[in-house]
């Protein structure tokens, strides 16, 4: 008997901190001018359509209400997922609504980020839905009093080794983001976003120089290449060599240099823009022709058709004392920048070995 292939389990989506901060902050709020402790909380989130959380905790304290909720990130792997979000919304004088963030909550102390300098690290869209979310109860129940938000994360400063937060010049703690409300299981959006952001805060550092890596590892030996450079100037790419690139070129750098390892480059010298390992098979002919171009035998080319990695075709090439074969493909990986953003900037590629030995560099200028 035929077996049915089984349907994909669909992945659960979660909810940002933005939309746990509101939900927090409306119970909070209600239960400040009711005086009746609320245990779930109803919001409207951006994406277009209503969410109701249940609250871990909500206490009345006469002048204060504090609520809080344990954000469920779904099936994502997010670094908040699991964060106890805490709001505590107070009055205060004049008919403002003041949002500031606690404990666990970063602060801004770079520019170029969507949030001043020396503010909490809550981002525009989540503001917005703090803001209006307490306008519309002040204006529902028709007082003219001002109230204060304070938005805490306990665990924050921790969970924040886990992002580029401290990089980006966000102290002390998390972000509060979210632009839809909602977290899309493994979305590639939010590391996106980082990416955006980390070449704005470079920017903002006058760098016209940035360097832009696979990883945490080849960054490490990006910095030991380029130690005049600032920390800003690094920027982790992941697998999102061309949307890294063309962003780079959006936002006026003037030098772009790639560091990497064999297996990712060896795909981005093949004109793959996108690294994943399932984006893309590693072209075993592309490297046996750049061998060949590199002066290595029939017989060492025909071996590399059959190598099984990239790594394995790096070893080859270096056993035999080929090492032009790393320069060329460093040059081809220029090539394919710059075919990928039309010209207009320079950009060097560095190769290493996993184990942080220079393999080579090629540089291309863009017309």
């Amino acid at each position: 008997m035929k077996e049915v292939p089984k349907e994909p389990k669909k992945l659960r989506e979660g909810y940002t901190t933005g939309a746990c901060a509101t939900a927090a902050t409306r119970a909070a709020l209600l239960t400040l001018i009711s005086g009746e402790v609320q245990d779930e909380s109803t919001i409207y989130l951006p994406v277009g359509r209503f969410a109701t959380f249940h609250l871990e905790e909500c206490e009345y304290r006469t002048s204060s209400a504090v609520a809080s909720i344990i954000k469920d990130a779904g099936d994502d792997p997010d670094a908040t997922h699991g964060a106890l979000i805490i709001s505590e919304v107070s009055w205060c004088n004049g008919a403002d609504v003041i949002i500031d963030g606690g404990v666990g909550v970063g602060r801004v102390t770079k520019p170029g980020l969507p949030v001043p300098v020396g503010e909490a690290a809550i981002n525009p869209v989540p503001r917005k839905m703090l803001k209006e979310t307490a306008e519309q109860l002040l204006a529902q129940y028709n007082i003219q009093k001002g109230v204060k938000i304070v938005i805490s994360v306990p665990e924050g400063e921790e969970m924040a080794k886990k992002t580029l937060n401290a990089r980006l010049g966000i102290l002390g703690g998390i972000s509060i983001l979210g632009t839809r409300g909602i977290v899309v299981p493994f979305s590639t959006a939010a590391y996106k976003a980082s990416i955006v952001q980390a070449i704005s805060v470079a920017k903002a550092s006058n760098c016209e120089h940035v360097v832009i890596t696979t990883g945490g590892r080849s960054e490490k030996y990006g910095m030991k290449q380029f130690p005049d450079l600032p920390e800003e100037a690094f920027i982790e790419m992941g697998d999102f060599v061309g949307f890294t690139l063309k962003q780079c070129k959006k936002q006026g750098m003037k030098k772009v240099s790639l560091v990497g390892m064999m297996g990712k480059f060896s795909k981005v010298a093949q004109g793959v823009m996108m690294v994943h390992s399932k984006s893309a098979p590693i072209d075993f002919n592309f490297l046996a022709k750049a061998a060949s171009e590199s002066g290595a035998s029939a017989e060492l080319v025909e071996e590399i058709k059959g190598a099984n990695t990239a790594s394995q075709v790096g070893d080859l090439m270096m056993q035999s004392g080929h090492h032009q074969f790393f320069e060329k493909l460093c040059e081809y990986c220029c090539l394919s920048a710059l075919k990928e953003v039309g010209d207009g900037i320079d950009v060097d590629t560095s190769l290493y070995t996993l184990k942080g030995d220079f393999l080579g560099q090629a540089v291309q200028h863009g017309n």
